[in-house]
C-alpha cells in the first residue's frame, strides 16, 4: 500500500470493516463463507472487491448494505455499526429489479414516495437524477421498453434518489453484452465524478475493477479473506486508452495470476 493510502487509512473511514466473519450454518455442518475480512472506504472513494465465484465478495457486500447478519466482526458507516438495510446505503444488483408496471420516473421515485417525501420534492429530484442518467426523454417509459443497459441506468438512479452516502454495486454489468458493459462503465464513472457518492463494488472482471476503481481488494477462495491489497495508480480522470498503459496490463496479469492460483494471505 503506497502513502496515500497509508494518509486515507489514518481518517474516519466512511466504510469500515473489522475482523468480519461469516458463517453458514446447517443440521449436519458449517461453512465458513468469509473469515476476518477487514475493509476500509473512505468518503468519496470507488473501491472494488474482486474474487473468483464463491469467495464471499457478494455476501460481504450484502452484510456491508446490512441485508445479512455476520457471525463476528463489525461493520461501521461513518462509524455508526450496520444493524440492517438503512438510508445510508444504496444497492445495484445484476438483475434490474424494477417494477414493471411503473414508468421510469415512477421507479426512481417510489423509495422517496415510501419515505414520505413531498411530491414537489420528489419530482425535482426525480428530474434531477433523469438528466445525470441521460433518461429525460424516457421517463414515461416502462422498463420493458428500455435496453439492458438503461434499465441499469434506472436502477442506479433509484438507489442514489435518497442520496446516500455509499453505493454498493454487485456485479451490475454482467448481464450486458461487451459493448453495453463498456458504455456502462464510463457511464457510472462520470456519475461517481459528478455526484461524489462513494461507491463499493463487486466484479469478477479484472480490467473492469482496474478501469474504475482507486483500490481493490482482491480475496481468496473459500473461506474468503483479503489476499491483497492493490492501489491503482491511474489518477481520478481516466479514459479508455489508460487500458493499453503498461500498468494496467501488468495490473491485469497480476490480479489473474493471484486469482487462479490459491494466493497466501498477506498484510497490507
Amino acid at each position: 500500500m503506497n502513502a496515500a493510502s497509508e494518509a486515507t487509512m489514518t481518517r474516519q473511514p466512511r466504510v469500515a470493516v473489522r475482523g468480519l466473519v461469516k458463517d453458514f450454518v446447517s443440521r449436519r455442518t458449517t461453512i465458513r463463507a468469509i473469515d476476518d475480512v477487514d475493509l476500509d472506504v473512505a468518503s468519496g472513494e470507488f473501491v472494488c472487491i474482486i474474487g473468483a465465484s464463491g469467495c464471499g465478495k457478494s455476501t460481504l457486500l450484502n452484510i456491508v448494505g446490512g441485508l445479512e447478519s455476520s457471525s463476528g466482526g463489525t461493520v461501521e458507516i461513518d462509524g455508526e455499526p450496520v444493524v440492517g438495510p438503512g438510508p445510508d446505503r444504496g444497492m445495484v444488483f445484476q438483475a434490474y429489479s424494477l417494477y414493471p408496471w411503473k414508468s421510469v420516473a415512477d421507479n426512481i421515485g417510489f423509495g422517496l414516495e415510501l419515505a414520505g417525501v413531498g411530491r414537489t420534492q420528489r419530482r425535482e429530484r426525480v428530474a434531477e437524477l433523469l438528466g445525470i442518467m441521460e433518461l429525460s426523454a424516457f421517463a414515461d417509459q416502462l422498463p420493458k421498453e428500455l435496453s439492458g443497459g438503461m434499465r441499469q441506468r434506472v436502477a442506479i438512479a433509484r438507489a442514489l434518489a435518497p442520496e446516500p452516502d455509499v453505493l454498493l454495486l454487485d456485479e451490475p454489468f454482467g448481464a450486458l453484452d461487451a459493448i453495453t458493459k463498456r458504455s456502462m462503465q464510463e457511464f457510472i464513472r462520470t456519475v461517481w465524478l459528478r455526484t461524489g457518492v462513494t461507491i463499493l463494488m463487486v466484479t469478477h472482471d479484472v480490467p473492469e475493477a482496474i478501469y474504475l476503481s482507486q483500490r481493490i481488494y482482491v480475496m481468496s477462495p473459500r473461506p474468503g479473506r483479503v489476499a491483497t491489497i492493490i492501489d491503482v495508480p491511474f489518477g481520478t480522470v481516466r479514459g479508455p486508452s489508460v487500458k493499453r498503459d503498461p500498468r494496467f496490463l501488468d495490473l491485469v496479469d497480476e490480479i489473474e495470476e493471484l486469482l487462479q492460483t490459491r494466493p497466501e494471505v498477506r498484510s497490507a
